[in-house]
């Protein structure tokens, strides 16, 4: 029988927030309190009747909580049209900023400071490295996403950046391609990307708490080619609205152990993680992100200062690569909305006759309002 994470909050939430209350953070409290009313009474909802067989369906609200497994599905494909107005016409890369094992206690404790400086040092130093005139020589453009869970829910903090392949001269305003099936050498730009981190880091509370053997050891800064700008793109909206976890990867919820399975990143098999449930629930919310945190940031060419000059840059290179064009519908041919559209706003067809049902009455709302 299928298993949803809603439930096992519905269990067991309620015990595991009580034995650890006091060192929860209220973002966590509200995900679980969210999760466990996606979807029913508690958020109200309306009721809908076939005007041919006269059967009746509840359609109950959804929470819109971002760490929620149900309400994140939709809105890779609404992201992606949003951002075709920014597709440049050239090759892009998938550049992955990854922290040492080292730093995970601290960087856990002190998420929204880490996750700034994570953010920050890694795009400082790729955009510090592309300015060398032995590799791109110009102004790249960066679009980063914040991802903090392994396949198995461990807590592995690191960011993926789409970077189009070349860079904005500041002298011409040209273009200048990088080298085929080559951005930039990973091993100094990790050795950079250290350097950065650390400086920040300097003079904090932080420092004094990082081992010594964090600053020697080699950071991982992986690059591969991706092609196009909108297979690029496709590629990471996917990391932007997936949850640490979806309800068709749990398994079972038995004997107070949860069963879900996950993909070995190294030989790409299918395993199988069994955890107690506190255990289970814990891995789950350590990736529940602090309040208002922003995990999607654009850098270069596509920061939001930018976006005039962009259109002017797109252009001139669709003039002159017509073939590398991409192909994406028009803005306005779906809907733009949010999280929101997931609400009940069509008529759903009868599951008995196929007919299209009508609305006739409203649920009000029995719990606390979606956070």
């Amino acid at each position: 029988m299928a298993i949803e994470l809603a439930e096992i909050f519905r269990q067991y939430g309620k015990s595991y927030c009580q034995k650890y209350a006091s060192r929860m953070p209220s973002t966590h409290l509200k995900a679980i309190r969210a999760i466990e009313q996606c979807r029913t009474e508690a958020l109200g909802g309306q009721v809908y009747r076939c005007p041919d067989c006269n059967h009746e369906q509840y359609s109950y609200h959804s929470c819109r909580n971002r760490h929620c497994p149900k309400c994140q599905n939709e809105n890779a494909q609404k992201w992606l049209e949003k951002q075709q107005s920014m597709l440049l016409p050239v090759p892009y890369f998938l550049l992955t900023f990854t922290v040492p094992a080292g730093l995970n206690e601290v960087v856990r404790s002190h998420q929204s400071q880490f996750y700034d400086l994570l953010f920050t040092s890694s795009a400082a130093a790729t955009q510090h490295l592309a300015q060398d005139r032995r590799f791109i020589g110009g102004r790249i453009g960066m679009v980063g996403v914040l991802h903090t869970w392994g396949r198995n829910l461990a807590f592995h903090p690191h960011i993926h950046y789409l970077v189009p392949a070349g860079g904005l001269d500041s002298d011409t305003q040209g273009w200048l391609p990088a080298r085929h099936q080559f951005l930039l050498p990973v091993r100094a730009l990790s050795r950079i990307f250290r350097g950065k981190f650390r400086d920040a880091l300097k003079g904090t509370s932080c420092y004094t708490r990082i081992p010594s053997k964090v600053w020697k050891q080699e950071w991982v800064v992986h690059c591969e080619p991706v092609g196009s700008g909108l297979n690029a793109l496709k590629y990471l909206a996917p990391y932007i609205f997936r949850v640490a976890i979806s309800n068709n990867r749990i398994l079972k919820l038995e004997n107070e152990r949860v069963t879900f399975r996950y993909r070995d990143t190294d030989t790409g098999q299918e395993r199988y993680c069994k955890l107690r449930v506190e255990d289970f629930i814990h891995r789950f919310l350590q990736h529940v992100l602090p309040t208002n945190f922003v995990k999607v940031r654009y850098y270069g060419l596509f920061s939001p200062s930018f976006r005039k000059k962009l259109t002017t840059l797109r252009k001139k290179l669709e003039d002159e690569n017509p073939s590398l064009q991409p192909s994406m519908k028009k803005p306005g041919d779906q809907s733009d909305s949010d999280c929101s559209s997931l609400e009940p706003s069509k008529s759903p067809r009868c599951p008995l006759c196929g007919q299209f049902m009508n609305p006739i009455s409203f649920i009000s709302p029995t719990g606390l309002s979606p956070p």
